[in-house]
Order: C-alpha cells, then structure tokens, then sequence
C-alpha cells in the first residue's frame, strides 16, 4: 500500500509548467527555438500545422528563419525578433488555453491577502479544460454537464474559457451567465471583468492595427448593468438568473453558461427546463458554440440529474463530466512522520470489512478502504476522515465532497435504497415500444372490457414496452400478469400521479425474475382510474387487479369507496385482489374486502420486501423515472417513509404491492389446457346408476 500510494501521489504531482508547456493539456510535440525567450516548449500537437511555426521550427532559430525568408524584406534586428515572437506567442494563445490564461489571465486568489494571481489551471481545472478542449479540436459544438465537487473553480474555469473563445477565436460569440440567483451571475461576471481590466488592450486587436491603450474594453448596454459590451470583438455579455430571468429573451447568443442548476426550484410558474429552453433555443448546433450545465448535485430526480445521466448514457447532444474530490489538489492531509502514515495504513486495511461507524461522524472502515479502492491516496483519506467530522451524516459530506458520481445525487435524510443496488436496473431501462391507451365499448361498468383495444397515441398515458400475448383457444397461462393500481388524491398539477403498473411473470417458471410489461401514469379522478384499471387488467388476459384502497377509503366515505370497488368486482368476478378471510370472518359470511389496504404495518411489510427484492435484483425494471423515486425515498425521523419534498413515490408504491403481491401471494404461472363444454345434444341421458 505504501509502494502504491507513493505511485499515486507521483501522478497527482506531475510536473505541470503552462508556461513552457510541459506536462499541459492535450498531445504536446517539444521544440526547441534556440534564440526564443524559451529555447525549449511543449506545444499542442494542432500548432504544427501553422506554416510560421512549421517554418520556424524547420531553421531551428528565430534569426535563421529570418535570414531564409525575410532578410531581403528588411534586415533582422531586434525589433524584427520582437514582432516574430509576438506573432508566435498569438498562434501559440490560440490553440493553448493554458498559456494564455497564465499569461494574460489575473485571478483572485483564494488564499487571505494575496489578491490577484495569475491564473494558474489546478488539477481538476486541466480535467474540465482538457474535455471542453476535446470537443472543439474534433470541430464538434461544445456542449457538456459538469457534475463537481466544491470549492475547485469550475465555474471561474468555464467562463474563462468562454472569454478564450470571445477574445481569441471569433468576434461575434454572444454570451449569457444564468445562475440561480442574480448575485450569483454578477459575481461570476465580476471575475470577467477582473480578468479583462488588466487584460492587454493590443490583444483584442489584430497583430499591428493601431488602437488605443486607454480605450474602455467593456461598455453598459442599457441601465440595468445586465448587458455588457466587449466593442473590439464585437461581442455581448448578459447576466441573468433563475428567480429573475426577463433578461434572457433578446439576443442570439452562441455561448451559454448555466450555473448551479441542480438548486433551480421548480415553481408553478417555472420550472428548470423552460428556463433553460429559453436560454439556449437560439444557440445553433455548429463549431465555437457552448452550453454548459454545472452543479453541484442536490437529489436525484429533478432536471440536473436527468441531463447528466442521459449525457453519461449517450442519449444527448451533451457529454458528461464528474470532477470527484479525489482531484481537487487542495483535499488532502500530510502526515506528521512516515510512521504514523505506516500505522493509518495498517488500520485501514485492518478495519476494510468493518461495516459499522463509531458515530454518526464517521464512516465505517469498509467505506474508507473503498476511497482507496477508488484512487484517493492515504492523505486524501486522512484529510477525507477530518472533513467528515463536520457533517453529522453521510450525505451531507456526500453532497458536498461526491467520490463517484452516484455518491454525488445523495441528500439530506436516510435513504432506504442504496444507490449501487439501484444501479443494477439502469441497464434494463428503455423508452416504452408503444404509448397509448386502451379503449373498450365504454368507459365504465360491463362494456368497458368488450371489445379492448390498444389505440397508440403519442399523447397517451399508458407506456408498453411488452404488449399482451393472448391465451390461445386451446390452453391459457393461469397467474402470467399482475396489475396493481397506485390511487391519488386529487387532479391538481401539484397532486401526486395515480399509477397502474403490469408486471409479467413468465419468467418466473424457468427462474427469471418478472418484467415491467406496461404503465399507465397521469392524473385522473379516482372513479375514472377504476374502471381505466380495470381496462388494462382484463385486455392483459384478465391479470390480478390489485387495488390500493387506503387512498379511497380516506377521501371518499366507506360506502363511496365500497361502491366504487364492489361494482369492479360485479365486472371483473374473482380476478379482483381481496384480502384474506379469517375463519370467523366466513363463518359470519363478513363479505369480502376489496383492494390492498395500506397502513403503517402494511407499507413496513412492503417496503422492507421492496429493499430485499432491489437489493438482490429480483425483476427487471424498465422505466427510468422509477429508479428516480428510489433514489429519492427516505426514512423520516419517526420511522414512517415518504418521498423527499418535491418528489413522488407512485411508481415506487405499485413496485413494492406488486412485488409482495408477485413473489408471496401468487402461485408460479401455468399452462394449462382450457375445459371444453361437452356437446351433450346426442348424448346419452346421465341417470343415477350412470352417476
């Protein structure tokens, strides 16, 4: 471990000069100029196909380049060296971010009373620089979601970068900071100002156009001070943000940099992705344009979350990025002596199986040894131990220093499922075959289930992703399909969703776990949801109705609910869940009880089957925004389970009745030949002693 970690913390400090190249950002090619300022560079790989620079590094020297190409022009002097340099260094800014930010670039420093330094890219800055490089070098729109940790400059690194493409590359690139609050945006604009006051004035001209060194290199448009001017490049800066955002409609931007987006709250009359559309609806999909979504994670769920897993899946125009703690150069704790590293290590590997912290201000050794399973170094791990003494649970230290980016959607508040054993159904996920809905004869009572039919329809409710496989005439599976019904209160935008969910069980007969087959999902009135339910379960060759009735025995009176329920059954005969009879209660010929009942020790029973059946992958998942509803479940601190505030746990209470319901209650599926009615016309007649 000692050998490795030496090995660990000599990559984590390798040499890094922006200034002469080495080590920096990118395929580097060294040259060697004997007569330039540096005789010997690391250049990026592009800047060989410049013709100066080719010609330049082919003479080996400024002054026999000189000689070769330009001394009957006019003599070499130093004058003439000057110019050939300057030139240089401008091709060079062009194609490395990282020497032209610590040349031209001045910071403020985090450290106390040191004011302005050059801007120096730290290890996790070189990370972000060198994805964003990557993008515009393939001739690709630049378009990436940044996951972080905190305190690195992430977002000083993506505006700076901006500014590289404004100041540098073309004239012309609009621009817009969005971030949650209006302070937020002008603080990351303030630090463009910073950079561009002392930013030359002969650098936002071309090599040799006269100008003026006093000339004001940002101008006001308007009075609000949300619109900035650069008028050498011809370029605008707007500030806006999410509580505030009058100012994004207006411009053509191409460059666009949404900060802190997972904190945007949605609200009745926003929401994250339609300020988002906003600002980003006019940016066209070409070279030199840029969006930027970075946060820090805030739950599971919600639009940041989303972006970022369908960029890790591929499925959008963005690309992901998660900058872990482990790569921020300042998260780490030296030891005092070689010794007390020697015993940290002993300890660490003593206690990696150990599951279980001394206090709510720990981690258990299993979850430290992972830290070194996932790269940190014996310092990162001390510093890592001190850091979480602050934080009295794991996903506030989470939240905020993330090791992997499924660490990182943690929040406040104790899950019950873990985030890896969700991980294992994300596989299994896919858009639905077909959207619609089922439509019978009528909406409700006997004609409801003549004549079923599935009518696509891109603005239905029901999602399949396994149409039916109808019985033959001959033989019928028994027990195949399971249908559970999820009822809400209420219709209202903000009212949880009702939710009917079929599973197949097919599967199961030769030991495969069941599969999501369809979900119907949407808002609709509980009487309504009923007989819809009642639809899907019978065009699913008469699947078990499942019920939850806690909801319609609460908000309607007993009798509404035993209607609504007993005139289900006078359709549907025994394929609607009842609960079990005691002996007594068929004794006293107590009819029978309609629908799962969900109660405190019920919902207990089926989320703590729901962890097991999660935990050990026992059905196959096939909608995305469930495994959202599993990551933002939480225990409250008296014991009962809820969804996190502004989450919903529909899709996740259909899961946990159905799997009870699937795995404890139902017999395994069968084939079984159907009973023909004897033709009894000609028959001979059945007497007693027949009998």
């Amino acid at each position: 471990m000692l050998k490795e970690n030496v090995r660990r913390t000599d990559a984590i400090h390798t040499k890094f000069n922006p200034v002469t190249g080495e080590g920096s950002i990118g395929e580097r090619v060294k040259v060697e100029i004997t007569d330039h300022p540096l005789p010997v560079q690391y250049l990026p790989k592009a800047m060989m196909d410049e013709p100066l620079v080719q010609k330049i590094i082919k003479a080996g020297s400024i002054k026999k380049f000189y000689s070769e190409h330009l001394a009957d022009i006019c003599p070499y002097s130093q004058a003439e060296k000057e110019k050939i340099i300057s030139q240089l260094i401008r091709i060079r800014c062009k194609h490395d971010f990282a020497f032209w930010a610590v040349l031209y670039i001045y910071v403020l420093s985090k450290n106390p009373g040191e004011g302005e330094i050059h801007f120096r890219l730290n290890r996790a800055q070189r990370k972000l620089v060198e994805k964003l490089e990557k993008m515009r070098l393939s001739g690709k729109p630049i378009r990436l979601v940044l996951l972080k940790t905190r305190q690195w400059g992430g977002s000083t690194c993506i505006q700076l970068y901006m500014a590289w493409l404004q100041l540098v590359h073309q004239q012309g690139l609009n621009s817009i900071i969005v971030s949650q609050r209006k302070k937020t945006s002008f603080a990351i604009k303030a630090m463009y100002d910073r950079a561009l006051e002392a930013y030359p004035a002969e650098m936002l001209h071309e090599l040799g156009e006269a100008y003026n060194a006093n000339e004001k290199k940002m101008v006001n448009v308007g009075l609000t001070g949300d619109y900035k001017k650069i008028p050498q490049r011809d370029c605008t800066i707007t500030i806006a943000s999410y509580e505030a955002p009058d100012a994004i409609r207006g411009d053509a931007y191409a460059l666009a940099h949404i900060s802190e987006v997972g904190l945007w709250e949605a609200t009745e009359k926003k929401t994250p992705e339609k300020i988002v559309r906003s600002t980003i609806q006019g940016i066209s999909y070409k070279p030199y344009t840029m969006i930027v979504y970075e946060s820090t994670a805030n739950g599971a769920g919600n639009f940041f979350h989303r972006e970022y897993v369908d960029a890790k899946k591929g499925e959008s125009q963005f690309e992901a990025l998660f900058v872990p703690w482990i790569d921020v150069d300042w998260d780490t704790l030296p030891f005092d002596s070689e010794e007390q590293k020697r015993t940290f290590a002993e300890q660490l590997y003593a206690n990696r199986n150990n599951e279980t912290a001394n206090s709510t201000r720990e981690e258990p050794g299993s979850y430290l040894w992972w830290l070194w399973t996932k790269g940190a170094t014996l310092e990162d791990i001390n510093w890592y131990i001190v850091e979480r003494s602050k934080c009295r649970c794991h996903a506030d230290m989470a939240s905020e220093c993330p090791t992997d980016d499924i660490e990182a959607f943690s929040f406040s508040g104790r899950k019950v499922f873990y985030d890896e054993d969700i991980e294992q159904f994300t596989d299994a996920c896919r858009p639905p075959r077909m959207i619609g809905e089922i439509y019978g004869d009528a909406d409700k009572e006997e004609k409801a289930i003549q004549n079923l039919r599935f009518v696509k329809d891109n603005d239905g409710s029901l999602f399949v992703w396994h149409d039916v496989e109808k019985d033959t005439e001959e033989e019928e599976i028994t027990d195949r399909y399971l249908c559970v019904v999820d009822v809400a209160k209420g219709v209202s935008a903000k009212a949880d969703f009702a939710d009917i969910l079929v599973i197949d069980r097919l599967p199961m007969v030769d030991g495969e776990p069941p599969v999501v087959a369809a979900e119907w999902h949407g808002h609709i009135e509980m009487d309504r949801l009923a007989w819809k339910a009642l639809q899907v379960a019978a065009y699913y060759n008469n699947a078990l109705l499942v019920i939850e009735s806690n909801t319609l025995e609460t908000n309607n009176t007993k009798g509404e609910a035993e209607y609504i329920l007993t005139l289900i059954a006078d359709v549907y005969g025994k394929q609607l869940y009842a609960r079990k009879q005691s002996a007594e209660d068929i004794r006293q010929k107590i009819p029978k009880k309609y629908g799962f009942h969900t109660n405190p020790l019920t919902k207990k029973v089926v989320i703590y089957n729901l962890q097991e059946v999660i935990r050990q992958h026992l059905y196959v998942e096939r909608e995305e925004e469930c495994l959202n509803e599993y990551r933002t479940y939480i225990e409250t601190e008296k014991g009962g389970y809820e969804a996190m505030e502004g989450h919903h746990d529909d899709r996740l209470m259909t899961r946990a009745i159905g799997m009870q319901i699937c795995l404890h209650e139902m017999e395994l599926p069968r084939i079984v030949k159907r009973t023909k009615r004897k033709n009894t016309t000609n028959s001979t007649v059945i007497s007693a002693a027949t009998i």
